[in-house]
């Protein structure tokens, strides 16, 4: 029975998606392979081993997982993960993490490093993997190298709004080449936070503000008339998209509010109702995506479909989607024969199998 480290929580703005999300995983982890065992983050970012009566709990209703106080937990260079109880430093016995961290901070890189220095295998995408992923910008740059689909965008950064003159400039600019309404958002940010449409260049500058109060850089696009699908794919050197579905939000767009707070913000179809050939054509470019960005264990890949001209182009990536009982990724993968306990199953062989290859990779003399 392998020993699987629960890791929620976390710094981000999604600290309390994290927590129905490792719940759900929690009521859906076969316990006849997986032992678990749950480290929270806290909001300041520090590591708590949680008892075993949070794991019952979760098991007992559908409530969000509980983070309360407990034994700091630290991961170790060369050693895994260590507990430290009255004042002494112990192991943690631990065969696998699963990060269920959305956002900053979970989803970007950095935890992934922290754990490839502590020696430890771990679902989902590596460190390269997971910081393109969150990086829009860098990641429709590799897309537009590979040939696949996205819109035209810009991004400005804290510094540019500092320039004498740049909210006339930056005007100009988003008006004359990707026209109004636009759309700006964060670049290195999830689930919406801090993304704004922008009817008219008054609007703009207050909007950049709020995008980059989330992050250094802020993109701008051209708001299209859009349907919002998702594929997920799975996998490692050979990896498999799933039947795509389709976000049909009830509010002007698909921000925070529509997915989290809001319980009628969003109708969810699965499969998506579009024809066979657009959904093939979702598959393959969500592959290529998956590849271009050095992804691995999964991913969710999120599209525009163009509701005048049928166009698709790519969107983002998501490293860590959402595993709630309503999240579209373990839907999706449900749709196409594999069930969420399976899944999670898969998932950690995948981590497994890619821990497994990396350690074989020779690093010194």
């Amino acid at each position: 029975m392998k020993k699987v480290v629960i890791l929620y929580g976390g710094k981000s703005g999604e600290h309390e998606v994290s927590l129905r999300s490792a719940a759900s995983i929690l009521r859906h982890l076969d316990r006849r392979s997986f032992a678990p065992t749950l480290v929270g983050i806290a909001k300041d970012g520090t590591w708590l081993l949680q008892g075993g009566e949070v794991d019952a709990e979760a098991l007992r209703g559908d409530a969000p997982l509980s983070l309360g106080a407990g034994p700091r937990v630290f991961a170790a260079p060369g050693a895994g993960l260590v507990v430290e109880v009255a004042g002494a430093i112990e192991s943690l016995d631990c065969d696998l993490v699963f990060p269920v961290l959305h956002g900053s901070f979970g989803e970007d890189g950095t935890v992934q490093g922290l754990l490839e220095v502590a020696g430890l295998p771990y679902v989902g995408a590596p460190v390269l993997g997971s910081a393109l992923g969150m990086d829009k910008e860098k990641a429709k740059e590799l897309w537009l190298r590979a040939g696949l689909p996205v819109l035209p965008y810009l991004v400005v950064r804290t510094a540019d709004l500092a320039l004498p003159g740049a909210a006339e400039s930056l005007e100009t600019k988003v008006g004359g080449s990707l026209g109004w309404p636009a759309f700006v958002k964060p670049v290195c940010a999830g689930s919406s936070v801090g993304a704004s449409k922008v009817s008219r260049a008054q609007e703009l500058l207050p909007a950049l503000r709020e995008a980059l109060a989330w992050d250094e850089k802020a993109m701008v696009e051209p708001f299209v008339e859009a349907r919002e699908i998702e594929c997920a794919v799975l996998g490692n050197a050979a990896p498999v998209a799933y039947v795509p579905g389709e976000i049909a939000p009830t509010h002007e767009f698909y921000d925070y509010e529509a997915k989290y707070l809001d319980p009628d913000g969003a109708r969810l179809e699965i499969p998506a109702r579009i024809g066979a050939e657009q959904s093939a054509r979702i598959r393959s470019i969500a592959i290529a995506a998956y590849a271009a960005c050095e992804l691995a264990g999964m991913a969710r890949v999120d599209f525009f479909l163009d509701k005048r001209s049928g166009e698709i182009y790519l969107n983002e990536v998501n490293t860590i989607p959402g595993f709630t009982s309503i999240s579209m990724y373990p839907r999706m993968c449900e749709a196409g024969g594999l069930p969420y306990s399976e899944l999670i199953t898969r998932l950690a062989e995948l981590a497994l199998e890619r821990h497994q290859r990396r350690s074989s990779i020779r690093f010194s003399r």
